[in-house]
């Protein structure tokens, strides 16, 4: 199988030299990295180009999720995309190998791996991580929606790998939202009676701390999405896991003795919901 890395870059500085060393060094080294760059006022193409990637520069103001990323797929010469982000370091030299391992079964047509926090990870983003991302591995299936409702569809093209003739066959990434394009191919790939395998072993360093006001946007982007895409949620309810997530969450920072975080925990879950409900319903 030859693989195509694709990579959005917008300012990714002196860190996308050392994604590419890293990718570079992989047990199996990928046939192409295609970085799509949305007009860096740095130096991000210049090491993109020194590292020998593909290089594709559109302007800054056409940057979608979806749209960007099958710009990118178009151009790609390998049987397998893999998708990754600039700020997702991989966290060893066998992430190619272990991601990809699971598509060669036939009824495989996709495999994300896990985003282990960084060392400044606050600890609500720690537990947020090891909560969607934990070191168990599945592989679900249109007979697994009962269980696991929504979260049966979950795919993160933080680093996600692809069969190319799937993608094209699903239709790409949908191009009219502002974000989860990796969901929703995901539930494509699913309901057409594939499969999507999660790969603990395959793992990259990727944590954030979004300000609450980034967080109500990104939430309002996935309900905003789930709105225009209705047909997701005629197969399963998109909510609930919040509850489970929230009690989690403050049963994890009472267990560091961290009580101070509680406040915030809450105020950020109230955020996060108003996001979802206003994008689902008024967006």
């Amino acid at each position: 199988m030859r693989i195509s890395v694709i990579i959005p870059t917008l300012n990714a500085g002196d860190a996308i030299g050392k994604l590419f060393t890293t990718l570079l060094s992989q047990d199996v080294v990928p046939a192409e990295i295609i970085i799509i760059d949305s007009s860096s006022n740095d130096n991000t193409v210049a090491i993109s180009e020194r590292f020998d990637a593909r290089t594709i520069v559109i302007p800054r103001r056409s940057f979608n999720h979806g749209e960007t990323r099958n710009i990118a797929a178009m151009e790609a010469k390998g049987d397998i995309l893999v998708f990754m982000t600039q700020d997702a370091l991989p966290a060893d030299n066998t992430l190619l190998k272990k991601l990809t391992a699971p598509l060669q079964r036939s009824d495989i047509a996709a495999a994300y791996g896990r985003h282990v926090p960084g060392p400044d990870a606050t600890p609500p983003e720690v537990f947020a991580r090891q909560f969607h991302y934990p070191d168990t591995g599945t592989v679900k299936g249109k007979e697994d929606i009962k269980e696991f409702g929504i979260m049966t569809f979950r795919l993160s093209n933080v680093c996600s790998a692809i069969k190319k003739d799937l993608f094209f066959k699903a239709g790409k990434f949908p191009e009219n939202i502002r974000s989860n394009e990796d969901m929703l191919i995901s539930a494509k790939f699913i309901l057409d009676g594939y499969k999507v395998a999660y790969v603990p072993e395959a793992a990259v360093i990727h944590s954030h701390d979004h300000s609450l006001l980034k967080q109500f946007y990104r939430y309002y982007n996935i309900g905003s999405s789930l709105r225009i895409h209705n047909w997701v949620l005629k197969e399963v309810q998109a909510e609930g896991e919040g509850i489970k997530f929230l009690k989690g969450q403050i049963q994890f920072v009472i267990g560091q003795n961290k009580y101070y975080w509680i406040p915030y925990i809450v105020l950020e879950s109230i955020v996060k919901y108003a996001g979802y409900r206003i994008g689902l319903f008024a967006g």
